[in-house]
């Protein structure tokens, strides 16, 4: 950028990618401003509770190491190996970096951003004009506790405010069911701590579980384990897939903590002798919401034949979906199926079918937008692509500041 001072860097989301990212900024000495909604990890801390796939080995690096040690020498890590829970790994790691003497002061929690705009410039106005990298970003901005309202200007934005605060719905088609935006305060859509803080609250319930991916996996195998001491919990798992099986396996699978759950789950959904009701190839069609203690009844169809549950609690685990609404006045090329940004989305498309574990960083070219100077990272660049993990996000930081220096070779890791 043909400035004489440097480029004023605004990360959305004090999650992993988000502080990594100012870090790596902080490093090369350039601002950086972190703003944070709720707390740091706040989606993290979500879903504290649950044991990650990926070893501490890969959810971490060298840099982010190098600058907890630099504050608390001697801060001990979880092994390389250690699959931890998030909240573990919060506390390892995530705090001990936003605390750290070149984030401290950086990072702006309950903050949250409203929306992204350009001064002086409306979306429709200066396509593919260079006069658009020229006008600042403006940021607007609502303190959570005071609820004021303010704005705030940045030269480089890097979006990574990730997906999981957004759930997809339980209707056919994708959008939602009949009586679910009713019932949606009542629903579920995360992953809640069935075996801690929320026990009480499935202890002993007919639960409803909707979804065919790992985290409705996690939420059936915890609500199983529940019932071993709560005889009279029942799941009933409903999934849109075809097959008998939920969960696919992988041969000789290196993340041995996926393959453990996906046996799990896989069992408890076909031995039909437990406490798992398991139905495939269903489409929900309406949620009746019949008050607060009296549960819920769905409508679906189950290979095209009507069939209608009532139970008392209904989870969702239907899966995230990027808030694109951020950015509604710039000129950001969307992906029209995964809504994740255009550039990345494409180049995931020759792994359509790969494993997560396969899937490379994409390289800096992928992350520009029509819009200069904003970068969508992490989670959310993957939009509705799951297959996302935290090395290819800090891979996405390395590529993105050679484009924000001009300096292709620049990478702070390879020097640690």
């Amino acid at each position: 950028m043909a400035k004489s001072s440097p480029p004023r860097i605004a990360v959305l989301g004090a999650g992993p990618i988000g502080l990594e990212a100012a870090l790596y900024a902080r490093t090369l000495e350039l601002p950086v401003t972190v703003y944070e909604r709720g707390r740091v990890a706040e989606h993290v801390w979500r879903w504290g509770h649950v044991r990650l796939f990926s070893p501490f080995g890969m959810n971490s690096t060298s840099l982010g190491r190098a600058a907890i040690r630099a504050d608390a020498p001697r801060h001990e890590f979880p092994a390389d190996g250690d699959c931890v829970t998030g909240r573990d790994y919060v506390a390892a790691y995530l705090e001990p970096l936003a605390r750290c003497g070149l984030l401290r002061d950086a990072v702006r929690t309950e903050t949250q951003v409203l929306a992204v705009s350009r001064r002086g410039m409306l979306k429709e106005e200066a396509v593919g004009d260079s006069r658009r990298g020229q006008a600042p970003f403006r940021l607007l901005l609502r303190d959570v506790k005071k609820g004021t309202e303010r704005s705030e200007e940045a030269d480089i934005v890097l979006d990574c405010t990730g997906t999981y605060g957004q759930h997809r719905w339980l209707g056919d088609g994708g959008i939602p069911a009949a009586g679910e935006l009713h019932a949606e305060a009542h629903i579920c859509y995360g992953l809640d701590d069935v075996l801690g803080e929320r026990k009480g609250h499935y202890a002993n319930k007919v639960v409803a579980v909707v979804g065919g991916g790992f985290s409705a996996a996690t939420t059936v195998c915890n609500l199983a384990t529940l019932a071993q001491d709560h005889p009279e919990t029942w799941v009933v798992w409903l999934t849109r897939g075809p097959n008998s099986q939920p969960l696919r396996r992988l041969p000789n699978d290196p993340l041995k903590e996926r393959d453990r759950l996906a046996a799990r789950a896989n069992s408890l959904a076909t031995r039909g002798d437990g406490v798992v009701e398991f139905h495939h190839h269903t489409l929900i069609d309406a949620v009746d919401f019949l008050g607060p203690d009296r549960g819920f009844r769905l409508h679906a169809r189950v290979a095209g034949r009507e069939r209608s549950w009532d139970v008392d609690r209904l989870i969702a685990n239907v899966g995230y979906s990027p808030d694109t609404s951020l950015y509604r006045e710039l000129q950001i090329h969307e992906c029209y199926a995964s809504l994740g940004p255009m550039g990345v989305a494409a180049a995931l498309l020759k792994h359509a079918q790969a494993d997560c574990l396969s899937i490379p960083a994409t390289g800096p070219a992928t992350l520009r937008n029509p819009e200069p100077n904003y970068f969508i990272l992490g989670a959310k660049s993957f939009g509705r692509n799951s297959n996302f993990l935290l090395r290819v996000g800090f891979e996405q930081v390395r590529d993105v500041f050679t484009l924000i220096t001009g300096q292709p070779e620049l990478d702070l890791y390879r020097k640690r």
